[in-house]
């Protein structure tokens, strides 16, 4: 069985969020089951390749626009044998970013669309190079390509997996008509073509399968996704934990276990020396990693700053986003900066460091179809505070306490408000005073198995279906 994953991210080669993740991770777990899968990507002018690639064919054909051609160009994911094809037409695929307008959910721009457009008719061709019996899906920026295999009677099977169904890359018919040589009159939905085209639709976690069914859940698409509603399935999102493994984690300062949870502190002791210059072992630091957008709660983060601000704690921020809420902390940082910190932008190492030597993860979303954050954060020993939503309520069992018995991972809330939140970060911080209750709670996140192993069984079950 030959599976074909095409995205506009695959880590470490080009990274923007989870997808870039996801991409890379599940392969690796689905060739250990027997499954030849493959990567395909843009051939970005900033990919990050620390080895060579190889060419494998040069000057393919591709009716597209006024018709174009391309080049396939080969390498393999880091310590795998799994091949990752790059597409290379400079003309589609320059520039220093991967996305090219701020909101993919509303009409991008010709340029935008014209990128991903190409990707998926040349994802099309690949696959038939590949003899590829299964093409994975992934987001709106692939998601027309099972419309097109309908379209141009191609043998292939199609899946779509939602990461996020609040992107779906809206295009208007001339541009999309231009392009693929189609006769669209309204705007083009690409993510909607995939739900209404695909084969099967998954999405990255059972409640949020269950979320988006209902129309205020459903970014206007609920409707189709009900229509689909037997072929559509919730899989959980894995981790790499090869990647995020604190026993092997090269970016840390102090390598650590469940079994020598102890070593964790070295981390924090860094994190305070080097951003806050005071080292205070018993002040909990709080840690945000994150897109800085409306979806992921920053606004509730905002709200209560002043609030947290007067408590013995420190705060560290990694992200970047809507500039209101970049400007936001990087004003709060120059206020409080003995306790406030922040970076604008992404840094691997840096983020590695902060889960392993933060207290506390914060992760109050207004949606979030799985979340990898907070799987990190557990992984690492930090506990989380999420809101139960999505994969959060999926993955983050809440703290229970009976008698000498503690249960749970992290801490939920209900309602998206900063007058729910608060209260939970006051039962945060009184629990924190509490080192042996504390500890539990750290090894309770960090037994949970948050491979890919489980999903990764799922996802085969899945093509087996469509490849029987």
């Amino acid at each position: 069985m030959k599976v074909l994953f095409s995205s506009s991210e695959c880590s470490p080669f080009v990274k923007v969020g989870g997808l870039a993740d996801v991409v890379s991770s599940l392969p690796k777990s689905l060739a250990q089951l027997g499954v030849k899968v493959s990567i395909v990507i843009p051939f970005y002018e900033f990919l990050k390749l620390k080895t060579p690639p190889h060419l494998v064919e040069k000057n393919i054909s591709l009716k597209f626009g006024q018709n174009e051609t391309f080049d396939i160009w080969q390498t393999t994911l880091p310590n795998t044998k799994i091949p990752v094809y790059l597409i290379k037409n400079p003309k589609y695929f320059s520039g220093k970013e991967v996305y090219l307008s701020e909101d993919a959910s509303s009409e991008g721009t010709q340029q935008e669309a014209a990128r991903f457009l190409f990707l998926s008719q040349a994802t099309i061709k690949l696959a038939e190079i590949l003899n590829t019996d299964i093409i994975h899906c992934h987001d709106w920026i692939t998601g027309i390509i099972p419309y097109l295999v309908k379209k141009e009677k191609k043998n292939f099977k199609t899946i779509l997996t939602i990461h996020n169904l609040g992107y779906q890359g809206i295009y208007s018919p001339e541009i999309v008509n231009y392009f693929l040589h189609t006769n669209f009159s309204t705007k083009v939905n690409c993510l909607k073509l995939g739900i209404v085209n695909s084969n099967r639709v998954t999405t990255v976690s059972p409640t949020y399968a269950k979320e988006i069914l209902i129309p205020k859940n459903g970014f206007g698409l609920s409707k189709y996704l009900s229509q689909r509603k037997n072929k559509l399935r919730g899989i959980l999102n894995g981790l790499d934990t090869q990647t995020f493994n604190p026993q092997k984690d090269t970016f840390l300062k102090k390598q650590y276990s469940v079994k020598a949870i102890k070593n964790k502190k070295y981390n924090k002791v860094f994190l305070q020396k080097t951003y806050f210059k005071a080292i205070k072992p018993d002040t909990p630091i709080f840690a945000l990693i994150s897109r800085l957008t409306s979806q992921k709660g920053i606004y509730l983060v905002e709200k209560i700053i002043p609030q947290l601000m007067k408590q013995d704690v420190q705060f560290i921020v990694l992200g970047k986003g809507v500039k209101q809420h970049e400007n936001f902390f990087v004003k709060t940082a120059k206020k409080f900066p003995k306790k406030f910190w922040i970076k604008i932008g992404f840094d691997e190492e840096l983020a590695h460091q902060i889960y392993a030597g933060s207290d506390i993860f914060l992760m109050p979303s207004f949606y979030e179809p799985c979340g990898l954050g907070q799987l990190i954060a557990m992984n690492y020993g930090t506990i989380p505070v999420v809101r139960a939503v999505g994969g959060l309520k999926d993955t983050v069992q809440p703290v229970k306490m009976s008698s000498s018995i503690i249960r749970g991972t992290g801490f939920t809330f209900e309602n998206f408000s900063s007058k729910t939140l608060w209260p939970t970060i006051e039962k945060v911080l009184s629990l924190y005073k509490d080192k042996k209750i504390w500890q539990q709670v750290q090894i309770n996140g960090m037994k949970k198995d948050f491979s890919w192993k489980k999903s990764a069984r799922e996802y085969l079950d899945l093509y087996s279906e469509l490849y029987s």
